[in-house]
Formats: structure tokens, C-alpha cells, sequence
């Protein structure tokens, strides 16, 4: 039911009914200022979304200055839908990831599904046609059944939502974690195809032209939906479920056809999704980008609920809705479109030349605002930094190497944590193949997704260790983007650009403030080394619950170029006979391993170092052997360490396995998770070119018998396994947790 009676300006002021909508006494008095007067209750909540974390980026803008965001092939960059970078023959690749986490935490099915959703709408409102969903997710450990509860519904939302709407669900990533126990993250990608002269943006130029709403009817969800997203999860936010959405994926896919078949039509202007603060973040961003302004009449917006306000109108965050501006006298083009697709195109505003938002309710004025007031000119805030006590302690720390008293039992281990194990579980759930176009299904380094009527495929992965940013940001934003990388380049292609999604606690503290700065410090050094410039992304702060925040987790997702599907490689094993090589010396770094969460139930110590000219050479000479066609497989050592890549490519390989030799301390060789190395094998008649053009040491063979075969260099054995065994704990870890009573 809605309000009534509107509580006056003096009153929102006398009782600080501005503090409840998010707003801080020095904002408010700031608004006054700028208006000239005091705000109305509709004009309040305008402000109070707008200049939300979530909207604004106002605690967060200082650090995202730091990122380069410019290339030669960058197209357009942060400040639009999603980020475009060109792949030739005038085609261009459109992505962005986004976060759902608040409203996963609290409704995890509606919650993953209109995340889902939302990213697939700012891809398409770019003029993309979107070819491929990804996801990071995190959860806490998969023993309470609450974590399970989350886990299974949130897989299932993602599933439903785009198996749905017809777009391959075809990689990600999934850690487990205890710092991730109350305050889950969903995080969604999409990547689009669209040809150069088809891109959109999302301006309302043009005075005198006709503002348009396009998709599903408004209702009462999602309100306030972006200032619950810049607010800290407690006891209590069970009570926020109505800020949750609710999505319509077949909706979305008759709007996402319709908006695609809009884009090439003349008449359209502008065009933007209604995310988060709906209809108030796409008009005002839209008429301050074109330096113009909106005047809507609200009578006219589809509404699916009875009496609505204006206010509850201007903040919904309902799905599946567009606005889209369009030149005055050409709305019937756009409606017969739209119309086809069973889909409403209502007029309900115009541009005007004042730089005004002006809202008519009732033939009444409830809201005249300046765009740019919202949209430009929320405060930023440099929030106080400081290093956390823990940061010195752990760098002070000696190395310490692991007690492992029995190494295949402990192999065995470490394939069955959830972190390492197969996530066939989820991707099960996906249809990866739709469009028939997915070359390489979830599960290998990467996805690769061929473009059709060409010779191209692109590559596309989620990434983000985050125990090495918990022990040190900077390395770990590093390490981030220097493992997506690696995993474009393991199949068979060259890194261009990077979306990334900055999942935080609350940047208030001054040692959180710390861990985002020093993360995007080290995000940015590894972007320039790597040539992989970010062009768009989402900040998520706030992910605390009862205080206590998750790990910094900055995922990154990267997009790459294969030149030629040939060039395609996968990580496992192809035929016995074939050279194994590592890339890579193995170092005592056990900080933050899956080795000593293993046996020491916790993190500590130092992150892994990492230098970026080795991993920069490293990936040019794989990459170079790639394309020569050295390369049979290959696939970067993570998580887990040597001994987990070997048996990960064994495991992929049917009937195959290995026999390698390792030099040095065996538990280092075999469990350390030192970075920039590979795993590669090599046909024999290839050995003396690869080795010419790639730094590497020569190890053992893939073997007719499946067996896993490890020894030192004098030949003795440490790990013998058949590889049915390891298979059988990697794959039957995850539906084991999740049917124990436990």
C-alpha cells in the first residue's frame, strides 16, 4: 500500500527522514543548496538513489581514476552500458560484469535470476546481441545449511534465468570460503557481439524529441533496491525482501529481440536499461551525458499496481524495462516494432534544453531537479586509509611449509575441496550449448565461443583468488588479473580488456578503505603490463554482515581473441606419447594455498609473489607456441599447485595419465602455488621447436595407462594413483556436501 500522505519538506527535514533513505546530514544539506530550497519527498528519494555507493560511486571513484582505461582497440570504456573493444573486420566485442549480493543474501533464487538479467540488459542496450553469460559466485563453507540453502538457489536462479531467455551460460568461477557465511557474492557477465556502426548509447539528445518506456508494467519491487545495496546485510534485512526484484526472462527475451531490431532503426536516439534506481537513474543519466534535461508525465507509465506515487514510480526497480528517446514524430516506427513483439512503447516525456528532471503527476510539478545535480554531482569522499595490523603481522611471518605426512592422501584432499573440486554440479544445470556456438563448455581453462561466418572465436573468463588479497591486496589484484590472462591464454588467445567487479566490506573503515586501494593499485600495474585496459565494471561495497566483512574480492573477467578456431587449446591430455613440460620453478609460498587451509584450517603469511615481466614473457612465448601449433594442451597451475594441474589434465583426458618427474623439496614441487606457470604437452615431433620458442623443462609423458605416476628425480615414487580415483574425489565432492545432513 503506498503512502498516502507524503510527509512535507520541514518535516523530512525536523525528523531526518532522509537519514533512513541513505542520505548523510551533510548530503542533505548539500541538496538544499543546490536547489535552493528544501526537498520534497519524491525529490528526496531521487537523490537518496542517485547518490547511493551503488549509483554514484562516491566512496569509490578516487580508486577507479586509478585504472587505465584506454587501448588501441578500446572503443568505449567506463560510462555507458557495458565496455566495447574492436576485434576487426569491423566487428567489436561488448561485456561488463555486475553484482547481485545483497539481494542474493535475502531472496538467493529472485535474486541471482534479475542479476542475471540486468547485465544481460546492458549489454544489449549497447546494440549487442548478447552470446554468453558467466558468473563468479561465493559462498560460505558448503557444512551449514544455510550455505547449501544459498548455493543450490542461486545455481538454480542463474540457470533459470538464462537457460530462459536463450543465452549460454558458458563459464565462471566458485570459491568457498567462511568469510563469505552471511554475505554471499553474485557476480554476472555478459558478452555481446555487435557490428561498429550498430553501437548505441544511452543519451536523450535532441530537444523537442519523445521519450519512451519500453517493456514490462512498474510495479512495487525493487524499491530502493540500489540503497540497500550500499548498506551492510544484518539480522534485520530479511525485512528488506521487497527491495528484491522479480524477473520475467521470457519478457527479457522479447525485449532484448525488440530493442536489437530498434537499434537499426534511424529514429532512435538513445537508448538505456532501467537498472538499478530505475526510471530515475536511466532518465537523469541519459539527459546529463547529452546535456540536456527530461520533463515526464508519470500518469503515462505502465503501472501493473493500483496507486502508485510518483516517488515509488521514479524508484522502482521492476525488470525487463527500457527507456529510449526517439525523434519527435517517429513514434509510431518505434511502436510497431516494439508492438510485434507483444511488448508496450507508451510516450511519456520529451527532452527539453534545461538541464532539468521534471516529474507531472497528477498535473501536478512533484519534482524539478537538475540531471546533473544527480547524476555528476553527488560528493565524492576520500575515506581515511590505513594499513591493518594483520598486513604486518602476516609479512613479518616466516615461510612455513605445510606438514604433509602422506602426499596422495593429501592429492586426494585437495581435488575433493569444494574449491578445487568439478563444478559439473552447477554447470549441469546451465544450457551452455544454446546458439550452438560454445567450443569449449564450462570446466577447461576458458570458455571459447566461435563467431560465426568467420574464423575468430573469443575466450572468456572469471577470476579472483581472494585469500592472497586478504594477506596482500596489491599482490592479489596482480595475481587477479595475471591468472585471467593466464586462462585466455592457455586457450589459445590474446588477452584485450578486463570488466571488473570490486566486491568490499565497508570502505567506512579505514582498513577496508586500505585493502581497495592497495587491490587497485595492483589491478591497475598488472592492467598496464598486460595490455588489458578496464572498460567498465561495478563496484559492491558494504559486503559485511553484523560487521564482519567478506575477503576483498575484486573479480576480475577478462575477454580475449583467438585469430583462428585452429589455434583452440584445451587443459587436458590429448594422446599418450606426448611431452609434458612445466613452465615455471616452484618456490616455498604457501600463503593463503589451498595446501594450508588444508592442514592449518586457516590463512596466513605471504601471498605468492609476483613479478609481471616473467609473466608477461611466459604468456607471450605460450602463446606464440600456440599459434605455431606446438601446443597440444595446456593449463595454468592454480589453486592446489603442480600436482592438482597434473591430475586436473589427466582427469579430463579419457583413458589417459602421466609420468613426470619433480626436482627439489616435494612438497613444494608438488602443493606450492607459485605464480606465472604452466602445464603443457607436446607432440614429440614438435619438442625442438617448442623448446626453441618456449622457455620450459621437459618432465615426463602422457602414458596409455590412466594412471598418475609422480617421482622424484632419482625415480623414487611419490604419488602413484590411478586417475579413476582422483576423478571419482574431484567429481563426487560437491554433490557429496551438499546431500550430507550435516
Amino acid at each position: 500500500m503506498s503512502l498516502l500522505l507524503e510527509p512535507s519538506p520541514e518535516q523530512i527535514k525536523a525528523e531526518k527522514i532522509y537519514s533512513e533513505m541513505g542520505l548523510s546530514d551533510s548530503e542533505f544539506a548539500l541538496i538544499e543548496r543546490i536547489l535552493g530550497r528544501l526537498p520534497n519527498y519524491t525529490e528526496t528519494g531521487l537523490f537518496s538513489v542517485m547518490w547511493s555507493e551503488h549509483c554514484s560511486y562516491k566512496n569509490s571513484k578516487p580508486i577507479l581514476r586509478k585504472f587505465p582505461t584506454s587501448g588501441e582497440r578500446v572503443l568505449q570504456g567506463p560510462g555507458e552500458g557495458a565496455g566495447i573493444v574492436d576485434i576487426g573486420d569491423n566487428q567489436a566485442v561488448v561485456f561488463k560484469i555486475e553484482s547481485h549480493n545483497h539481494p542474493s543474501a535475502i531472496e538467493p533464487y529472485q535474486g541471482a535470476a534479475t542479476g542475471v538479467g540486468g547485465i544481460i540488459r546492458d549489454v544489449f542496450s549497447m546494440g549487442a546481441r548478447p552470446i554468453a553469460l558467466l558468473n563468479s559466485l561465493r559462498f560460505g563453507e558448503l557444512t551449514s545449511p544455510r550455505v547449501k540453502y544459498l548455493f543450490e538457489e542461486v545455481v538454480a536462479g542463474i540457470a533459470g534465468y538464462g537457460n530462459c531467455v536463450g543465452i549460454p551460460t558458458v563459464g565462471g568461477e566458485i570459491q568457498f570460503d567462511p568469510s563469505y557465511e552471511g554475505n554471499p557474492l553474485v557476480n554476472a557477465m555478459c558478452v555481446g557481439l555487435i557490428n561498429h556502426e550498430d553501437i548505441k548509447k544511452g543519451q536523450a539528445k535532441g530537444v523537442g524529441n519523445t521519450v519512451m518506456y519500453v517493456g514490462a508494467k512498474t510495479g512495487r519491487d525493487g524499491i530502493h533496491g540500489a540503497t540497500f545495496a550500499s548498506e551492510e546485510l544484518s539480522d534485520d534485512s530479511d525485512a528488506k525482501r521487497p527491495a528484491v526484484q522479480v524477473g520475467d526472462p521470457f519478457m527479457e527475451k522479447l525485449l532484448l529481440e525488440a530493442c536489437l531490431e530498434l537499434v537499426k532503426c534511424d529514429a532512435l536516439v538513445g537508448i538505456q536499461d532501467m537498472g538499478a534506481a530505475g526510471l530515475t537513474s536511466s532518465s537523469a543519466e541519459m539527459a546529463s551525458k547529452a546535456g540536456s534535461g527530461i520533463e515526464m508525465n508519470l500518469d503515462l507509465v505502465p503501472q501493473r499496481e493500483t496507486g502508485m506515487t510518483g516517488y515509488e514510480m521514479m524508484l522502482s526497480e521492476s525488470q525487463e524495462r527500457m527507456l529510449i528517446v526517439v525523434e519527435k514524430g517517429r513514434e509510431q516506427e518505434i511502436q510497431e516494432i516494439v508492438t510485434k513483439y507483444g511488448l508496450e512503447a507508451v510516450a511519456i516525456g520529451k527532452v527539453t534544453d534545461d538541464k532539468q528532471l521534471r516529474l507531472i503527476h497528477k498535473g501536478e510539478i512533484i519534482a524539478d531537479v537538475p540531471v546533473d545535480a544527480l547524476a555528476e554531482e553527488a560528493p565524492v569522499y576520500h575515506k581515511p586509509s590505513s594499513e591493518p595490523a594483520y598486513y604486518r603481522e602476516f609479512q613479518a611471518m616466516e615461510v612455513e611449509v605445510p606438514a604433509v605426512e602422506d602426499l596422495e592422501k593429501t592429492l586426494l584432499e585437495l581435488v575433493a575441496q569444494p574449491t578445487i573440486a568439478s563444478k559439473e554440479w552447477v554447470y549441469d544445470q546451465y544450457d551452455y550449448m544454446v546458439r550452438t556456438n560454445t567450443v569449449v563448455a564450462p570446466g577447461s581453462d576458458a570458455a571459447v565461443v566461435r563467431i560465426r561466418d568467420t574464423k575468430k572465436a573469443l575466450a572468456m573468463t572469471t577470476d579472483c583468488n581472494s585469500r592472497y588479497l586478504y594477506l596482500d591486496p596489491e599482490v592479489g589484484g596482480k595475481i587477479a588479473v595475471s591468472e585471467a590472462a593466464r586462462n585466455i591464454v592457455c586457450s589459445g588467445g590474446e588477452p584485450l580488456a578486463i570488466t571488473d567487479n570490486l566486491n568490499f566490506g565497508n570502505p567506512e573503515k579505514p582498513d577496508i578503505f586500505w585493502q581497495i586501494e592497495k587491490a587497485a593499485d595492483g589491478i591497475s600495474e598488472a592492467c598496464r603490463s598486460l595490455e588489458t585496459p578496464v572498460i567498465g565494471g561495478n563496484v559492491s561495497l558494504y559486503n559485511e554482515t553484523n560487521g564482519v566483512a567478506i575477503y576483498p574480492t575484486p573479480v576480475i573477467g577478462m575477454v580475449g581473441l583467438i585469430e583462428d578456431v585452429a589455434h583452440i587449446t584445451t587443459q587436458e591430455f590429448k594422446q599418450a606419447g606426448d611431452f609434458i613440460y612445466v613452465i615455471g620453478e616452484a618456490k616455498r609460498e604457501f600463503g593463503g594455498s589451498e595446501l594450508q587451509k588444508l592442514v592449518n584450517g586457516k590463512i596466513f603469511g605471504k601471498a605468492p609473489e609476483l613479478d609481471l615481466e616473467i609473466e608477461r614473457r611466459r604468456q607471450q612465448q605460450l602463446l606464440a607456441a600456440i599459434r605455431a601449433g606446438l601446443v597440444s594442451s595446456a593449463h595454468d597451475i592454480a589453486e592446489g599447485g603442480f600436482a592438482v594441474a597434473l591430475a586436473e589434465s589427466a582427469i579430463g583426458a579419457k583413458g589417459l595419465g602421466a609420468k613426470v618427474s619433480v626436482k627439489g623439496e616435494a612438497i613444494v614441487e608438488l602443493f606450492s602455488e607459485t605464480q606465472s606457470r604452466f602445464i603443457v604437452s607436446v607432440k614429440p615431433e614438435h619438442k625442438e621447436q617448442f623448446e626453441q620458442v618456449v622457455e620450459a623443462r621437459f618432465i615426463g609423458e602422457v602414458t596409455e595407462e590412466s594412471t598418475l605416476i609422480i617421482t622424484d628425480e632419482k625415480g623414487h615414487g611419490l604419488i602413484t594413483l590411478p586417475v579413476e580415483d582422483v576423478r571419482s574425489k574431484w567429481k563426487g565432492a560437491i554433490p557429496c556436501l551438499l546431500n550430507s545432513k550435516a
